[in-house]
Protein backbone atom coordinates (compact mmCIF):
# COMPACT_ATOMS: atom_id res chain seq x y z
CA UNK A 1 0.00 0.00 0.00
CA UNK A 2 0.95 3.34 -0.80
CA UNK A 3 0.54 6.41 1.79
CA UNK A 4 -1.14 9.45 1.23
CA UNK A 5 1.85 11.53 0.98
CA UNK A 6 4.96 12.90 -1.08
CA UNK A 7 8.08 14.57 -0.98
CA UNK A 8 8.66 17.11 -3.08
CA UNK A 9 12.42 18.83 -3.28
CA UNK A 10 12.53 20.10 0.29
CA UNK A 11 8.63 19.95 1.54
CA UNK A 12 7.01 16.65 2.47
CA UNK A 13 2.82 16.14 2.76
CA UNK A 14 1.19 13.68 4.41
CA UNK A 15 -2.42 12.43 5.21
CA UNK A 16 -2.74 11.18 8.59
CA UNK A 17 -5.17 9.81 10.63
CA UNK A 18 -4.63 9.83 14.36
CA UNK A 19 -6.54 8.79 17.51
CA UNK A 20 -7.54 10.37 20.97
CA UNK A 21 -7.20 7.30 23.16
CA UNK A 22 -8.98 8.65 27.08
CA UNK A 23 -8.58 5.79 30.10
CA UNK A 24 -9.13 7.33 34.00
CA UNK A 25 -8.64 10.81 32.41
CA UNK A 26 -5.03 9.91 30.86
CA UNK A 27 -4.29 10.05 27.18
CA UNK A 28 -2.37 7.57 24.93
CA UNK A 29 0.57 8.51 23.74
CA UNK A 30 3.42 6.58 21.31
CA UNK A 31 7.07 7.46 21.91
CA UNK A 32 10.32 5.63 20.26
CA UNK A 33 14.10 5.99 20.97
CA UNK A 34 14.80 7.95 17.96
CA UNK A 35 12.70 10.68 18.91
CA UNK A 36 12.49 13.26 21.98
CA UNK A 37 9.17 13.61 22.33
CA UNK A 38 5.72 11.42 22.37
CA UNK A 39 3.09 11.58 19.50
CA UNK A 40 -0.39 10.54 18.93
CA UNK A 41 -1.30 7.41 18.03
CA UNK A 42 -2.03 6.92 14.12
CA UNK A 43 -0.44 7.38 11.06
CA UNK A 44 -0.55 7.75 6.96
CA UNK A 45 -3.58 6.84 5.48
CA UNK A 46 -2.88 4.56 2.34
CA UNK A 47 -4.17 5.69 -1.23
CA UNK A 48 -7.70 3.98 -1.27
CA UNK A 49 -8.30 3.90 2.57
CA UNK A 50 -10.74 5.91 4.38
CA UNK A 51 -9.43 7.67 7.38
CA UNK A 52 -11.74 5.73 9.15
CA UNK A 53 -9.98 2.51 8.54
CA UNK A 54 -6.89 3.74 8.58
CA UNK A 55 -7.22 5.18 12.37
CA UNK A 56 -8.59 1.16 13.38
CA UNK A 57 -5.78 -0.11 11.30
CA UNK A 58 -3.22 2.32 12.69
CA UNK A 59 -4.55 1.50 16.37
CA UNK A 60 -4.32 -2.04 16.44
CA UNK A 61 -0.95 -2.11 14.64
CA UNK A 62 0.47 0.16 17.62
CA UNK A 63 -1.22 -0.72 20.89
CA UNK A 64 -2.78 -4.30 19.79
CA UNK A 65 -6.19 -3.81 20.83
CA UNK A 66 -9.33 -3.07 18.62
CA UNK A 67 -10.73 0.69 19.81
CA UNK A 68 -14.19 1.43 18.09
CA UNK A 69 -14.27 5.07 16.97
CA UNK A 70 -16.50 7.33 18.81
CA UNK A 71 -16.80 10.26 16.24
CA UNK A 72 -14.10 12.51 14.06
CA UNK A 73 -12.74 15.51 16.54
CA UNK A 74 -10.82 17.37 14.84
CA UNK A 75 -9.27 17.92 11.78
CA UNK A 76 -5.64 19.40 11.91
CA UNK A 77 -3.63 21.11 9.48
CA UNK A 78 0.23 21.17 11.22
CA UNK A 79 2.98 23.45 9.45
CA UNK A 80 6.29 22.37 11.07
CA UNK A 81 10.22 21.80 10.31
CA UNK A 82 12.42 19.36 11.50
CA UNK A 83 16.54 19.45 12.10
CA UNK A 84 16.80 16.14 12.99
CA UNK A 85 15.33 12.67 12.11
CA UNK A 86 13.98 11.12 8.98
CA UNK A 87 12.46 14.69 7.90
CA UNK A 88 15.09 16.17 8.73
CA UNK A 89 15.32 19.93 6.63
CA UNK A 90 12.11 19.40 5.50
CA UNK A 91 9.45 21.64 5.43
CA UNK A 92 6.24 20.09 6.82
CA UNK A 93 2.54 20.36 6.32
CA UNK A 94 0.44 17.64 7.55
CA UNK A 95 -3.39 16.89 7.51
CA UNK A 96 -4.56 14.66 10.30
CA UNK A 97 -7.88 13.56 11.10
CA UNK A 98 -8.20 13.21 14.99
CA UNK A 99 -10.87 10.93 16.32
CA UNK A 100 -12.13 10.44 19.22
CA UNK A 101 -11.79 6.95 20.38
CA UNK A 102 -14.68 4.67 22.38
CA UNK A 103 -12.98 4.07 26.16
CA UNK A 104 -12.82 0.54 26.96
CA UNK A 105 -12.40 0.73 30.59
CA UNK A 106 -8.82 -0.56 30.46
CA UNK A 107 -5.09 0.91 30.19
CA UNK A 108 -3.85 -2.69 29.37
CA UNK A 109 -2.58 -3.12 25.51
CA UNK A 110 -0.23 -5.64 23.67
CA UNK A 111 1.89 -3.45 22.00
CA UNK A 112 4.66 -4.51 19.56
CA UNK A 113 4.97 -1.80 16.93
CA UNK A 114 7.56 -0.54 14.89
CA UNK A 115 7.77 2.19 13.31
CA UNK A 116 10.33 3.13 10.38
CA UNK A 117 12.24 -0.12 12.16
CA UNK A 118 12.53 1.23 15.29
CA UNK A 119 10.67 -0.33 18.33
CA UNK A 120 7.34 2.04 20.16
CA UNK A 121 6.48 2.51 23.37
CA UNK A 122 2.58 3.43 24.98
CA UNK A 123 2.59 5.90 27.29
CA UNK A 124 -0.48 6.91 29.38
CA UNK A 125 -0.17 10.32 30.43
CA UNK A 126 -2.86 12.03 32.97
CA UNK A 127 -4.19 15.35 30.57
CA UNK A 128 -3.29 17.47 33.36
CA UNK A 129 0.32 16.49 33.13
CA UNK A 130 0.34 16.66 29.33
CA UNK A 131 2.34 20.67 29.02
CA UNK A 132 5.09 18.77 31.34
CA UNK A 133 6.15 16.47 28.40
CA UNK A 134 7.16 17.34 24.98
CA UNK A 135 4.39 16.00 23.29
CA UNK A 136 2.26 16.27 20.39
CA UNK A 137 0.22 17.44 18.86
CA UNK A 138 0.54 20.67 20.76
CA UNK A 139 -3.26 21.25 21.22
CA UNK A 140 -4.21 18.46 22.98
CA UNK A 141 -3.88 19.15 26.53
CA UNK A 142 -6.29 22.71 25.46
CA UNK A 143 -8.63 20.64 23.61
CA UNK A 144 -8.88 17.86 26.13
CA UNK A 145 -9.62 20.99 29.06
CA UNK A 146 -12.53 21.98 27.34
CA UNK A 147 -15.72 20.45 25.84
CA UNK A 148 -16.95 20.32 22.24
CA UNK A 149 -19.77 20.42 19.81
CA UNK A 150 -19.20 19.00 16.48
CA UNK A 151 -15.95 19.02 14.84
CA UNK A 152 -13.17 21.54 15.33
CA UNK A 153 -10.79 22.98 12.71
CA UNK A 154 -7.13 23.56 14.38
CA UNK A 155 -4.53 25.29 13.11
CA UNK A 156 -1.13 24.93 14.23
CA UNK A 157 2.35 26.36 12.34
CA UNK A 158 5.29 25.26 14.46
CA UNK A 159 8.03 25.89 11.52
CA UNK A 160 11.46 26.71 13.75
Amino acid sequence: MFDCGFTKENHWFRYRAAAIIIEDNCVLLAGNENEDYLYSVGGAVHMGETAEDAVKREVFEETGVQYEIDHLAVIHENFFSENSGSLNGLECHEICFYYMMKPRGSKQLNSNSYTQGVKESMHWISVEDLDKRKAFPSFLKDYLSRTHSGIEHIVTDERI
